[in-house]
């Protein structure tokens, strides 16, 4: 799987940005607080701009941005051939990830947040989709062959391309090593209003306070 087929996997944008939100509360009851917690959601990145992301601890990343123009995403698999790290000399991107990003999400490219301490672009795989196109698109890339995930893309992005509540358990199950659930993540995934109960049920020892 390469970064073209999760193109044709990832819902619309107004769905994805849901699905992120979802992901965000749900992991946020199952893991009050802020600690180790993969998967965020910033609806004041800026003042026209909202945030999702995930962070593993590991090194492995991504973040999406929502604005008027559309989305993007831009993911970083630390053991990824694509790594702008491969080379011992000048660290780059592979060529073509970031090469035909639209004008419109060009400043995302170089956001000091997606880069290293000197400006290099900490990426291995990006996807755009820009207002009005109607499809997520990406970079022509050689890939190299042999590779059955070769930029990262297709962990990175498994609870994107598989919005269902049954992933978002198994993924919570097996990382928490804790029960969750299916009935109060198929709550939170519908964004049903949370009250006491929904929250005790996914997570008992959650206090309403500090989910966020």
């Amino acid at each position: 799987m390469t970064v073209h087929d999760v193109a044709r996997m990832l819902p619309d944008v107004p769905s994805l940005r849901a699905l992120c939100r979802s992901l965000a509360m749900a992991e946020a009851i199952v893991n009050p607080g802020d600690h180790e917690r993969h998967h965020t959601f910033d609806p004041n990145w800026s003042q026209t701009e909202e945030l999702a992301s995930m962070w593993n601890g590991s090194g492995d990343e991504y973040a999406i941005v929502f604005s008027s123009a559309g989305a993007y995403i831009r993911g970083f698999d630390h053991e990824s051939p694509f790594s702008p790290y491969r080379r011992d000399d000048v660290p780059e991107p592979w060529p073509g990830v970031v090469d035909s990003v639209p004008t419109v999400f060009q400043q995302y490219v170089h956001e000091p947040a997606f880069t290293d301490e000197d400006g290099t672009p900490v990426v291995t795989v990006c996807l755009w989709h820009e207002t009005g196109t109607g499809r997520w698109q990406a970079g022509e890339i050689n890939f190299p062959e042999g590779h059955p995930d070769p930029d990262g893309s297709a962990w990175l992005f498994e609870l994107l391309t598989d919005p269902t509540p049954e992933a978002f358990q198994a993924f919570a199950e097996d990382y928490y090593e804790t029960a969750v659930g299916l009935e109060a993540v198929r709550h939170v995934y519908s964004l049903r209003p949370l009250d006491q109960a929904l929250i005790t049920s996914l997570n008992p020892t959650a206090p309403v306070k500090h989910v966020v």
